[in-house]
């Protein structure tokens, strides 16, 4: 057997072995096409992204508590008259 034949053979070989994984991730593909829930996928990140050490951003607002807020905030309460409807 020359080199030339070789080398034939061994793409043919390679050549059955790509078609075979090609087949299997199609086979693969399939299976994982399944409806999976946003919430579900929106955990699962959540949790690789922690277990990888990204903190999150505070999305919450984050009010004073300075005595200025505090005293407009209560002068805000006292001054509120609900409106009653006869």
């Amino acid at each position: 057997m020359d080199k030339n034949e070789e080398l034939l053979e061994l793409v043919k070989s390679l050549s059955t072995q790509v078609k075979d994984l090609q087949r299997q991730i199609r086979s693969l593909s399939l299976k994982t096409e399944a409806d999976v829930p946003d919430e579900v996928l929106v955990a699962i990140a959540a949790g690789v992204a922690a277990y990888l050490g990204y903190a999150g951003e505070k999305r919450q607002r984050q009010f004073g508590t300075t005595a200025s807020w505090n005293r407009g905030t209560r002068v805000a309460q006292l001054n509120h008259t609900p409106q009653l409807s006869h």
